[in-house]
């Protein structure tokens, strides 16, 4: 599922503060992005993506927790494919 605005070859434009929800999965290098439009929002996500969260690039508030950390974007966000299952925040 992805719903998210593509805007170029494998990259794709964020809602405006964006939430993140990142699981990772011990001894995986496979984990599970699942992206809403805000923190506030009771909706469905926007995405759902298999892999890794490599980089953040832009401002955003990072909480861990235990399966993971929620990332909280504070400004406009693109999110880009660099390798396969590879994502990063620009």
């Amino acid at each position: 599922m992805n719903h998210l605005l593509e805007i170029g070859d494998r990259s794709w434009r964020l809602p405006n503060h964006a939430h993140l929800v990142v699981y990772e999965r011990e001894g995986s290098d496979r984990g599970l992005l699942t992206i809403y439009d805000c923190s506030a929002t009771q909706g469905p996500p926007k995405a759902q993506l298999l892999g890794t969260l490599e980089s953040i690039d832009v401002d955003a508030a990072i909480q861990p927790n235990p399966t993971g950390r929620t990332v909280s974007l504070r400004e406009a966000a693109t999110l880009e494919e660099v390798e396969s299952d590879q994502y990063r925040i620009a």
